[in-house]
């Protein structure tokens, strides 16, 4: 990686979420075609974290635990779950999975089966929407930025590879989680997916370690191909300006010492900070 600051990010209906260590910036398209910018610190920060059965799961709730303060200072953006489809997507799935494990199929077949349906509200939120576009938008500028050259809407580090390790880590924990007496069997099946995913975190983790290696390879195989045919499609150039006008912030936000961080053209702190957005 050229650059050092590693960041993630989320698509949004409208526009581009990026967040590095502190802090996370947003930017939208308005109604009346405008983008407005806002950012802030994050309330919650996994990087201090070296429990591995801790460390997964923050940091997949540190990418949500700021979401709240992106929705006052910036009410304009339109988050994925928001869509009715979604919703509708996962009420479906849950009561599908369910179903499966009442059939007379193998456990492991039932399980399977079960941990693909649960992947499918996050294809169905990205399918035939901007926001397909909007996550490739962000694919390109944070891989551009860290790269230091010109990158495809493909990206390593995007969340659709932990599809492979959460399927292998989701049916191993499922059918362990059968084990349990009756009375514990939800409990367990709770736990189970709390240890699924710090599994799947610390193993993608390795993947990027060792990106050349066999295994590494089939187990990003599912999410690249996701990414590719599914999850992102090509960004317009008033996308991209979009995702560079997060990405700008979210940089400057990082870099400023926190004595001198005010609001930029376009965008403030934001609540997260205590600050009013502008």
């Amino acid at each position: 990686m050229a650059n050092g600051i590693r960041l993630g990010g989320m698509a949004l209906e409208n526009g581009v979420l990026v967040h590095g260590p502190s802090h996370w910036a947003a930017a939208v398209r308005t109604e009346d075609g405008a983008v407005k910018v806002a950012g802030g610190r994050k309330p919650l920060r996994s990087r201090t974290v070296t429990n591995p059965l801790l460390r997964g799961p923050l940091r997949i709730a540190e990418g949500f635990a700021f979401l709240p303060a992106v929705r006052r200072a910036l009410p304009e953006a339109r988050f994925p779950y928001e869509r009715p489809g979604v919703l509708a997507a996962l009420v479906g799935s849950a009561a599908a999975a369910r179903g499966l494990r009442q059939t007379r199929l193998t456990p492991v077949a039932q399980e399977t089966l079960a941990a693909f349906v649960a992947a499918a509200p996050a294809a169905l939120a990205l399918r035939g929407s901007t926001l397909a576009a909007y996550h490739g938008a962000e694919h390109v500028s944070i891989g551009t930025y860290e790269h230091g050259e010109e990158r495809p809407r493909e990206h390593e580090r995007c969340g659709s590879h932990l599809v492979g390790p959460l399927l292998v880590t989701s049916v191993a924990g499922s059918l362990a989680a059968r084990l349990a007496p009756s009375h514990v069997r939800l409990l367990a099946r709770a736990g189970a997916a709390v240890g699924a995913v710090a599994a799947s975190v610390e193993v993608f983790s390795w993947m990027l370690r060792n990106e050349e290696h066999p295994l590494a390879r089939a187990l990003a195989k599912p999410g690249h191909e996701l990414q590719h045919r599914v999850l992102t499609a090509e960004p317009t150039r008033e996308q991209l300006e979009v995702a560079n006008a997060a990405l700008t912030e979210c940089l400057r936000l990082e870099s400023a010492p926190s004595e001198r961080r005010t609001a930029g053209p376009g965008g403030a702190e934001g609540a997260a900070d205590g600050a009013p957005p502008t």
